[in-house]
């Protein structure tokens, strides 16, 4: 984002989440945990050397259940990943510097003036813009937060692979998988200064809403039910079942 290129920019936010339609998991930030616990199960993917969180959104590739058919978001918390578009952050190739970047492509993205301008007359950035800029700090400090907690995890070997199966009611049988869980077993074998070390950085309570989140592969789902509700046959009540191997 520049004075150069966005002079005359302005971003028009409205209720539609389209640009989300096709993704199936998103990354979360730990102190997201005790929001989107209660909405989501969250797992956790592999991404290089990091192991970091993600709220489950489908069972199928490219489909977000979460949301409505008018591309309204279906739950009370909206992951951060979310909420942060259309803007980004993007890093150096040393990792030094960050540079707020926006994604043009949004149909919010215009220059008649809609919305909240980028910068103003006197070619400064907005108070809007402001604001986006220290969300978006706010974001990279607690990724590098979360990054440390799936260290933590992964330093302890406490994750296993996991996967998920859903049950329609037609009795197609879906699976998601490539994901990670914490193991239950491998946590009760934790000796108590490790579990003391987990407690002292908030770890544990993190672990502990992890594990309680799972819970919601059946909100995940019920909201596929409804998106095949179209069938006028009867349903009989799906299974859904989420094993830790």
């Amino acid at each position: 984002v520049s004075t150069t290129r966005h002079a005359g920019a302005s971003v028009e936010t409205n209720d539609s989440y389209a640009f989300c339609a096709g993704i199936n998991a998103v990354p979360l930030m730990a102190i997201e945990f005790p929001r989107a616990a209660a909405e989501y199960a969250i797992v956790f993917t592999a991404q290089g050397d990091d192991l970091m969180p993600a709220a489950v959104l489908g069972v199928r590739n490219e489909q977000n259940l979460y949301l409505s058919a008018d591309l309204r978001w279906k739950a009370d918390y909206i992951p951060a990943f979310i909420r942060r578009y259309p803007f980004v952050f993007a890093a150096s190739d040393d990792k030094k510097t960050l540079t707020l970047c926006i994604d043009e492509a949004h149909p919010g993205v215009n220059r008649a003036g809609k919305g909240q301008r980028l910068f103003g007359e006197d070619n400064k950035p907005t108070e809007y813009t402001q604001n986006v800029l220290k969300f978006l700090q706010d974001y990279q400090l607690q990724f590098e937060r979360t990054k440390k907690f799936g260290k933590q995890l992964k330093e302890l070997d406490l994750l296993t692979p996991m996967q998920a199966t859903v049950t329609t009611p037609k009795g197609e049988t879906l699976s998601v998988g490539s994901f990670l869980a914490v193991s239950r077993e491998k946590l009760r074998a934790l000796d108590g200064h490790r579990l003391a070390a987990l407690a002292k950085t908030d770890a544990l309570e993190l672990v502990y809403l992890h594990l309680y989140s799972m819970r919601n592969f059946n909100e995940v789902k019920d909201r596929l039910v409804g998106a095949l509700a179209q069938a006028a046959e009867p349903k009989a009540e799906p299974k859904a079942e989420a094993v830790a191997q």
